[in-house]
C-alpha cells in the first residue's frame, strides 16, 4: 500500500475511534434520538446534490437506512446516554461481524468455518468478561439494558451487511457495481423522520424545540463530526481505499478501531476499565482475528463485491 494511502487508512480508523467519544460528548448536551437524527439530517441534505443515487432498487436504501440509521445507530445512541462507555461500545459493536456470519448462515445458506466457529466463542467469552461481572461484584459494572442495546445494535448492523449482500447481488445482475458510498449518502434520507417520531415518544415536542434552539459549541461540534468526518469522510475515503486495493490489505486495520476508542475514551472521558475488562476486550478483538483470517473473499459474494465491506 502507498504511504499516502497508509495514512488516510489510518487517519479513518482515528476518526471512526474517536467518533464514539464525540457521540459520547454531544449526549451530554442533545437526546440521543435527535442526535441521531441530526447526524443523518446533516449527511443526506449536502452530499445528495453531488452523490449519484447507488444503481440499486429503493427498496435496498430503505432498507439499510432502516437497519443502519435507525436499528443499529438508535440502539447505540440510547446505551451510550444510559450508562455505555464510550470506549467499550467501540468493541462490544465488533459484534456485528459474528452477527454477520450467523444471518449469513441463516438466509444466504453460507457455511460456517471450524475458524468462525471459534471466534464466535472466544468472542463470547470476551463480551463476558467486558461485562464487568465477571467473578466480582466489586468490577465496575456496566448497565445490563445498555449492554443489550449496544449488542442489538451490532446485530441490526449485522441483518444490514446482509442487506448490502442482497443489493450487491442485484447490481451485478445488472452488470454494475454498488457504490458503498453512494448507498451511505441516499440512504441517510431515510433515517431522520423515524428518529424524530420516537424522540417524540421519548420526549415532548416542547423538550426537542428547546434543545434545536439551545444547541452550544459540544452540541454543534458532535453533529458537525459525526455527519461529515465519521460518515462521509470516512466512508468515503474507506470506500475508495477498497477499490484500490484487495480486502484483505484493508480490513485487518479495522481492528484498530475499538483501539483507538477505547484510548480515545480515556484520555477525553476520563473511563477507566477493570483488568478484566480490558482483558474481555482483548479477547473480542482475538475472536475477530481468529474468525477473519481476512482471506480476500472473506464477507463479499465476490471478487467485484469486495468494495462493500463495512467497517463502522
Amino acid at each position: 500500500m502507498k504511504r499516502r494511502d497508509l495514512i488516510l487508512a489510518l487517519l479513518v480508523v482515528i476518526v471512526w475511534g474517536t467518533n464514539f467519544t464525540v457521540i459520547k460528548l454531544g449526549l451530554s448536551e442533545v437526546s440521543p434520538m435527535l442526535l441521531a437524527a441530526l447526524r443523518y439530517t446533516f449527511t443526506a441534505i449536502p452530499a445528495i446534490a453531488f452523490v449519484k443515487r447507488p444503481s440499486v432498487e429503493w427498496k435496498y436504501i430503505a432498507a439499510y437506512g432502516m437497519t443502519v440509521g435507525v436499528g443499529q445507530f438508535s440502539c447505540l445512541f440510547y446505551a451510550i446516554d444510559i450508562g455505555m462507555p464510550a470506549g467499550v461500545s467501540s468493541v462490544i459493536l465488533q459484534a456485528q461481524a459474528f452477527f454477520t456470519l450467523i444471518f449469513a448462515a441463516m438466509l444466504l445458506k453460507e457455511f460456517l468455518k471450524k475458524s468462525q466457529v471459534v471466534g464466535l466463542l472466544v468472542a463470547g467469552v470476551g463480551l463476558y468478561l467486558i461485562s464487568g461481572n465477571f467473578m466480582s461484584s466489586n468490577l465496575p459494572s456496566i448497565p445490563i439494558e445498555a449492554f443489550l442495546l449496544t449488542l442489538l445494535a451490532a446485530a441490526f448492523w449485522g441483518i444490514s451487511n446482509i442487506i448490502v449482500r442482497y443489493a450487491s447481488k442485484q447490481a451485478a445482475y445488472q452488470g454494475k457495481t454498488l457504490d458503498m458510498f453512494s448507498m451511505v449518502v441516499w440512504s441517510s434520507l431515510v433515517p431522520p423522520l423515524p428518529l424524530l417520531a420516537i424522540a417524540l415518544l421519548l420526549d415532548t415536542p416542547g423538550t426537542l424545540l428547546h434543545e434545536i434552539s439551545n444547541l452550544n459549541i459540544v452540541s454543534m461540534f458532535s453533529v458537525a463530526y459525526i455527519a461529515i468526518c465519521a460518515t462521509l469522510f470516512g466512508y468515503g475515503i474507506w470506500s475508495t481505499l477498497l477499490t484500490k486495493y484487495r480486502t484483505s490489505k484493508i480490513a485487518p486495520l479495522s481492528l484498530l478501531v475499538p483501539v483507538t476508542g477505547l484510548i480515545t475514551s480515556q484520555i477525553v472521558l476520563n473511563e477507566h476499565l477493570s483488568i478484566v475488562q480490558w482483558l474481555g476486550c482483548i479477547v473480542i478483538i482475538l475472536g475477530l482475528v481468529i474468525s477473519n483470517n481476512f482471506r480476500p473473499n472473506t464477507g463479499v459474494l465476490n471478487r467485484s463485491s469486495a468494495k462493500k465491506v463495512d467497517n463502522i
